[in-house]
């Protein structure tokens, strides 16, 4: 088979309704990174890295030299230091592997500009300073290292369990998840005192109850996690203090959908936050298998479904318009738009025959938890406008390009490439309209 295969599908609420299935990996795609306006890189289970044109759905590069599963994808600032190897402006990623390397790419050439063999551990997270020209390695320890890849200072062993999230924050510092709790390290830098870097253990936030799966830069003054028990936490970015806490994302009591359909992959008691994204006055948090829209200025929900998919909601994104992307473990890919409800008219006053002798009047106290529940009740809703079928198996991840569509990728070893349909014909018919005005075909 070809591995660029075009697919059509019947007109749906959302604009993307032709399809590039991509394929070029023997295992599961984990991870996606955005490289420019129209070029993307994938990696997966299989150790292979793959450049792709997001326009066309060209494959580009194939990256070869890990053995064992990709844990870790960023994109790495062409610095001057890192431009020895490799042409001026060249795009750079970093790569970390289950085989205790982590390699520096040139994706414009395919070529390894560096690799790091001396890990102890599995390499599970990635971040840039950019600022302070370095970059953090996050395993069973954490390691400084400059633009060369060279060791600068690292911690003592931290924890099995290894640091699963790693966020930078003011005043040099950085926050590792470890487990359920927090550790902020300070890094030194080198002085006329002292030549060598340091990274220095400031303190130990134990708020949470379990295991902390996700954590996000929120905005200039806090940052949020989110554990495996539904807890989640906003932070004050300056000071360490918590600013808010979210407990109540789980209700035993059903919710109200239109569509009362049995979910064959419930699981109701997984609570799990797996995913943040946020914009200027809302965080949006994965929440098992729902989503959910927490204000920040009111600290309290505004809008959930709860039954968002049928299993875990693995990867969500902000989108223009008021709109959310979600994709789940079962497959699904579905775009919602946040929308405020419309307030409820004010209870009419009974009239007529019955009203004369008192059967039609109103029992204000019967009536006072109905208006609680209504004064409790989320002023905004989130409405499914569209859900994009294709893959067979878990949906880890997508990117979306605001010209090009969006990019998702799944345990089905797939990389699918959604396209507006609609824009779509329109440039095959500019295309084609262009092509016969340059051979004399079109006459007016």
């Amino acid at each position: 088979k070809s591995p660029l295969q075009t697919i059509g599908e019947e007109q749906t609420q959302n604009p993307y309704t032709e399809l590039l299935v991509l394929k070029a990996h023997h295992d599961i795609v984990r991870f996606l990174v955005q490289l420019d306006e129209c070029r993307f890189a994938s990696a997966g289970d299989d150790g292979i890295i793959v450049v792709w044109n997001a326009q066309t759905g060209e494959k580009l590069l194939e990256l070869n030299g890990h053995t064992q599963k990709i844990t870790a994808l960023i994109t790495f600032p062409s610095l001057e230091a890192s431009l020895e190897a490799c042409e001026e402006k060249n795009q750079l990623i970093l790569t970390a592997s289950a085989d205790r390397t982590v390699i520096l790419w040139d994706c414009d050439t395919g070529r390894q500009v560096r690799k790091v063999s001396s890990f102890q551990s599995t390499v599970k997270c990635l971040i840039v300073l950019q600022r302070l020209d370095i970059w953090l390695s996050g395993g069973n320890d954490l390691c400084v290292w400059n633009q060369k890849l060279d060791l600068l200072c690292k911690t003592s062993h931290l924890s099995d369990t290894g640091i699963s999230a790693l966020i930078e924050i003011p005043k040099n510092c950085v926050v590792a998840a470890v487990g359920k709790e927090l550790i902020i390290f300070r890094l030194v830098a080198p002085t006329e005192e002292s030549v060598e870097w340091d990274i220095l253990e400031i303190k130990h936030l134990l708020d949470h109850q379990d295991n902390i799966l996700s954590m996000v830069n929120v905005n200039d003054v806090s940052f949020v996690t989110g554990s495996h028990v539904g807890e989640m936490i906003i932070w004050d970015i300056l000071d360490w203090s918590v600013q808010a806490c979210e407990c109540n994302f789980w209700d035993p009591s059903p919710q109200l959908d239109t569509q009362q359909e049995i979910k064959l992959c419930q699981k109701p008691n997984d609570i799990s936050i797996h995913h943040f994204t946020w914009d200027e006055e809302n965080v949006f948090a994965a929440v098992g298998r729902g989503l959910y829209v927490y204000n920040l200025q009111m600290k309290r929900v505004i809008a959930c479904q709860k039954s968002a998919h049928d299993s875990n909601v693995l990867h969500i994104a902000k989108l223009p318009n008021r709109q959310l992307i979600s994709c789940s473990e079962d497959g699904s890919v579905r775009i919602w738009e946040l929308r405020e409800k419309q307030q409820l008219a004010a209870e009419p006053v009974p009239t007529g025959f019955f009203n004369m002798w008192g059967f039609g009047r109103v029992n204000k106290q019967a009536s006072q938890p109905v208006k609680k529940q209504q004064e409790n009740a989320p002023p905004c809703s989130l409405e499914l406008i569209g859900d994009l079928i294709g893959h067979s198996s878990s949906v880890e991840m997508f990117l979306y390009f605001e010209d090009h569509g969006l990019v998702t990728c799944s345990a089905d070893h797939l990389i699918i490439l959604w396209k507006n349909g609609e824009r779509e014909s329109g440039l095959r018919s500019l295309k084609l309209f262009q092509k016969l005005e340059e051979n004399g075909d079109l006459y007016l």
